[in-house]
Order: C-alpha cells, then structure tokens, then sequence
C-alpha cells in the first residue's frame, strides 16, 4: 500500500507541478549528507510517520454476494485506513525558486483532495476506498515538524505538512451458511398417522401446500415442526391431573391441562388411552394443534 502511494504521489506532482520541467522527485530524508550529494532541483516527498486513521475503523463485516445468484458467500472485514504523514521540501540554488516549488505542490495538492483513479495502482486501483490528501493541517500535540528537522540533523526549512490517507484491506474473512432457497413445510405426525400440515408451507404465490423456492430477496416462514417422533400427552401425568381438586394449571409440554370438572377429566383420559396405543410422548410447543373440548 505504502509503495502505490509512493508512485501515485510522483505521477501527480510530475502531471500537475513539473509539467515536464528538470526537477527530480526523491522520497529520501533531507539529511545532511543527502543535501551535501545533490546536483540537481529536487522535491524531496520523505515519509516520516505513519499512523491508523481511527475515526474511519469500521467494525461491522461487509456481505460479499456471488454475482451470478446475488446470495451472501462471504463476509468480509473492512479495510483499515492509515495516515501517512510526508515533509515536502523544495531544493535549488535560489529560495525564490524554492518557493514557486512550492506555491505550485500547494496549489496542487489543494485542488486534489484525492489521488485521481487514474494515477492509482495494485490494490489502490480496485478498493472502494479513495486515497485522501489533506496538506498543512495543524499538527498534533505530540508531534511538530521542528521535531522532524531535529531528527534528521538538518536546519528548519520551508515544508509542507503532506497527509495520505490511504486504505489496507486486511483479508479477513467469515464464512457464511448456507442460502434459504425454499420455505418449511410444517406439521406434526406420529406412528402410524399422516402428519398434520401446519400454518407454514405456502409457495411463491401464495398457495397451501409445499414450500417453493426463494429468491434472494424472499422470507422463509419461521415456524416450529415436530414430524414423526411420538406425538401426545403420557397418560400418567392425565391421570394425575384429572385426580386435581379443581384447580387449573399450564405447563410447558402439556395439552388440555385444566380438569375444572368430571367431563374434562374424562375426556382427557380418552385422550390419553388413544394417544397410548398411537404410542405416546409429549407435545411440545407445536403450532396448528388445537386443544380437546373442555
């Protein structure tokens, strides 16, 4: 990344600055010894500091979607954006020609808040993301550019402060399950009976019946289904309640639980004698099943 901002920055200053001039464009640090080896009009574009650019993190993965069916394939992090911080010097015999230097960098950099698509390369080419420019922007706290001069053991000299702020795609991925293509058939059976069709189970056009296939945009019912299994209420826990002395009671599992009178009790016992020879168990949280007559 760093190095496509390198080159993406040396397009744009040649394009819009030197205009085909004899001035050299170097990324060295303006040192000493460097300065002493010059022999030529020279923009020196040093990166001094790099930073992530915290306010733009994103923390949500974004869906990557198959272009030919348009279903989620994968989940992908967003990429990282970073500041990279470069001094802009200008270097030639006369200040005076120093400063048209720099008045033009200026003037350029103002106009291109971004780096053009067509100057960008690899990976900086196919991001959604732009490269950012922002020039002399007030530094921060714990950094000043007389610190940098400092450093590189040189004396204080007119610079832009130059701030790309460029995107990273780290290459995180998730996977994802598998697409919904058609609706839930819904119901309850037991041995030896055809299971019952439940609230769920209409196709594409609305209809009764099996579940059609879905389309990317499409909602599939989300209803509960018991299919084969022992379906019913065990006779003893019937029994049991029918013996109660009037109260009433619900609990999770149970069908027809009240046994307010002698009927109902009664009732619930047949119930219970002809779920025991389907082979008996417990109902549990199903939908479209109505309870016995009280």
């Amino acid at each position: 990344m760093i190095s496509e901002v390198d080159s993406a920055l040396d397009a744009l200053v040649r394009r819009d600055v030197l205009n085909g001039s004899r001035v050299d464009v170097e990324f060295e640090a303006p040192t000493k010894d460097w300065v002493s080896r010059r022999n030529a009009p020279t923009i020196s574009m040093y990166l001094y500091d790099i930073r992530e650019d915290l306010p733009r993190r994103q923390i949500v993965a974004e869906p990557r979607r198959d272009a030919s069916t348009g279903h989620v394939t994968e989940r992908r992090m967003p990429s990282r954006r970073f500041r990279l911080s470069y001094l802009v010097t200008a270097w030639t015999q006369r200040p005076e020609d120093e400063h048209r230097l720099l008045s033009g960098l200026l003037a350029t950099f103002v106009r291109n808040e971004i780096i053009p698509r067509d100057l960008v390369t690899g990976p900086l080419a196919t991001s959604p993301y732009p490269v950012i420019l922002s020039v002399c922007l007030p530094p921060p706290q714990d950094r000043s550019l007389a610190d940098v001069w400092s450093a590189l053991g040189g004396e204080l000299k007119p610079s832009l402060d130059l701030v790309a702020t460029a995107p990273l795609d780290a290459s995180w991925t998730f996977p994802v399950a598998a697409p919904v293509l058609s609706e839930l058939s819904l119901g309850a059976g037991g041995p030896g009976i055809d299971a019952e069709p439940g609230p769920g189970g209409r196709d594409r056009g609305g209809r009764r019946g099996r579940g059609g296939p879905l389309g990317p945009g499409g909602e599939a019912d989300q209803d509960e289904i018991i299919r084969g299994g022992r379906v019913g209420v065990a006779p003893q826990e019937a029994d049991g309640e029918a013996a109660g002395s009037g109260s009433k009671g619900r609990g999770r599992g149970k069908v027809g639980t009240s046994a307010g009178t002698a009927e109902s009790a009664e009732t619930e016992r047949d119930l219970a004698k002809t779920l025991e020879r389907m082979g008996g168990g417990r109902i549990v949280r199903v939908r479209g099943i109505s309870r016995p007559p009280r």
